[in-house]
């Protein structure tokens, strides 16, 4: 699957890209920033169109089975929109609705959300005077209205504190490990991806340049961490600077 721009599409924001995400599976995709991941993130989830190829999603292919890709996928997108003027439980009625679950089941639904997030005592607050840490979790609610079995999340630590990071990492924990979803996350962060994945992606300039478990990739790079072998492999320094590098960091350790 590919995603060109410009004339005679000279950007190649993705570039030829063949990736396979097992069922159950939580799989991170790392790169540095403007190395594809959103883009990538866009296409699976219909946002956008691809250039060339296509992916399926439960069976679904993204080009011919657009409702039912959307149907099947929750999306936490990079920066995402809020209706500050809303309550939570008015975001998320508004969410469900707009994702079609029945009227019988909403209601009951939300409560739900909003206690496994440690919200319902304030689902009649208004978004705007909710922490980022608090926004985050009604958007991670809102991605789950529908209750899919895949879900994106796109740098879901971004612009965060410590804590409201915490608190986001415990809850991808949660729901990987509890009700058993196929979790997809896009992050430069890598500690994030690190902790809470399974298998990692390596993506830079639109291309797919390394893929397998933290371990396999340190030894496909025989560098000590995953950072040293992100760093290796995107070509961030050369080897010369990273065994210096690696060394100041000894040193000050």
């Amino acid at each position: 699957m590919s995603k060109y721009y410009g004339k005679g599409g000279k950007i190649k924001a993705v570039d030829e890209l063949d990736l396979e995400v097992h069922e159950g599976e939580t799989f991170g995709l790392l790169g540095p920033n403007g190395a594809g991941k959103t883009t990538t993130v866009r296409l699976l989830n219909c946002i956008i169109k691809p250039t060339s190829g296509t992916a399926t999603l439960n069976g679904h292919d993204i080009l011919k089975e657009e409702m039912e890709v959307k149907r099947v996928t929750g999306l936490l997108a990079e920066s995402p929109g809020l209706y500050d003027k809303l309550s939570a439980y008015e975001f998320l009625e508004l969410m469900g609705a707009l994702y079609d679950v029945p009227g019988n089941i909403l209601p009951e639904r939300i409560d739900d959300l909003l206690k496994l997030f440690g919200l319902y005592n304030r689902r009649d607050y208004l978004l705007e005077g909710y922490s980022r840490g608090m926004k985050q979790k009604v958007l991670i609610a809102a991605a789950l209205i529908h209750d899919p079995p895949i879900l994106f999340f796109d740098e879901p630590t971004s612009m965060l504190d410590p804590r409201a990071a915490l608190m986001v990492k415990d809850l991808i924990k949660r729901l990987a490990d509890r009700a058993g979803k196929t979790i997809f996350i896009c992050s430069h962060i890598l500690p994030i991806v690190e902790e809470l994945c399974g298998r990692i992606g390596i993506i830079n300039q639109g291309k797919l340049i390394a893929l397998g478990t933290v371990d396999e990739i340190i030894a496909q790079t025989e560098t000590k961490t995953l950072e040293e072998a992100f760093i290796a492999i995107t070509g961030g320094v050369e080897d010369k600077e990273l065994l210096a590098w690696r060394e100041q960091r000894g040193a000050s350790a």
